[in-house]
């Protein structure tokens, strides 16, 4: 931040906190020179609910924030120049940037098409394939955490092989008695780097996927780990349309928030243009 901003936002926070009318000295929670906090403004920035312990602390923090910018503010109008003082246009020109934005964010919020459809996505995919190359490897399994003690733990290996319903049933229930965490369903594509935080898979590379080896049965001191994945696949190699769909899905409402606020500013000058509310001198002097 700039010396000059932080004076435009010092000047805009003691418009909200200072007083410097001498009638509220009987409300007055802090003085600085001839300006005056009252104790109604401090009360105004406390939450409700705060203990009355937490309160005076916090009450104690405003007062000092206060107090310092305050004494700062006294010495940068002491110390800059007239010129340097004057801050009218930034304060108007933060202004036109605060209402701006809130009024093109009341747009969106308004007239924005959120709802975006498969066909769009997959459209975009296929149009932008260069866009979509992956930057880790990524995977999908399924995998179960148990403590290294727990019974059973060859029969959970089986059933998490197994593609038969009451196998699937069977393994549920299991994992919701045993398991310290578990994932049993391959739909979504995880960051690798994200799996190996979880359990640890020593050396996993495309080769062994591509070969079969894809049954995993690990341990440590703590914990059995029992995988099956699903797919892999390596960095630099195009990412699946599965993987990128909430990507590409906000890449898209971007681009429909741009072309509205697009659109809204051409409509306005277009407007003023017509209604005669605009004219445009020679710039020359």
């Amino acid at each position: 931040m700039t010396f000059g901003l932080k004076i435009l936002v010092g000047l805009l926070v003691l418009s909200l906190f200072s007083c410097g009318d001498s009638e509220n000295k009987s409300d007055a929670a802090a003085r600085v020179f001839d300006r005056f906090l009252s104790k109604k403004e401090v009360s105004k920035q406390i939450p409700f609910g705060t203990s009355s312990q937490d309160s005076s602390l916090l009450a104690r923090e405003i007062i000092d924030q206060w107090v310092r910018q305050q004494l700062i503010f006294k010495r940068a109008e002491n110390n800059l120049t007239d010129e340097q003082k004057d801050v009218s246009k930034q304060l108007e020109d933060y202004r036109i940037s605060l209402l701006t934005y809130a009024y093109e964010r009341e747009l969106i919020r308004q007239k924005l098409d959120t709802i975006v459809a498969d066909a769009e996505i997959e459209a975009y995919y296929k149009a932008n394939p260069g866009n979509f190359e992956l930057k880790n490897n990524i995977v999908r399994l399924k995998y179960i955490k148990l403590p290294v003690n727990s019974p059973n733990g060859d029969k959970a290996s089986k059933w998490l092989k197994s593609e038969a319903a009451a196998d699937r049933t069977r393994l549920e229930q299991y994992c919701k008695m045993y398991a310290v965490n578990y994932l049993l369903d391959d739909a979504n594509w995880l960051l690798f780097d994200d799996v190996l935080k979880e359990f640890p898979i020593q050396n996993y590379t495309m080769e062994r996927f591509n070969r079969g080896d894809r049954n995993l049965d690990l341990k440590d001191n703590d914990y059995r780990y029992l995988v099956l994945i699903t797919g892999f696949l390596i960095e630099e190699t195009s990412a699946p349309l599965s993987f990128e769909k909430n990507n590409i899905r906000n890449i898209i409402l971007n681009q429909r928030k741009i072309k509205l606020i697009e659109q809204m500013q051409k409509d306005v000058y277009n407007e003023a243009m017509n209604d005669k509310d605009v004219e445009i001198y020679s710039p020359t002097p």
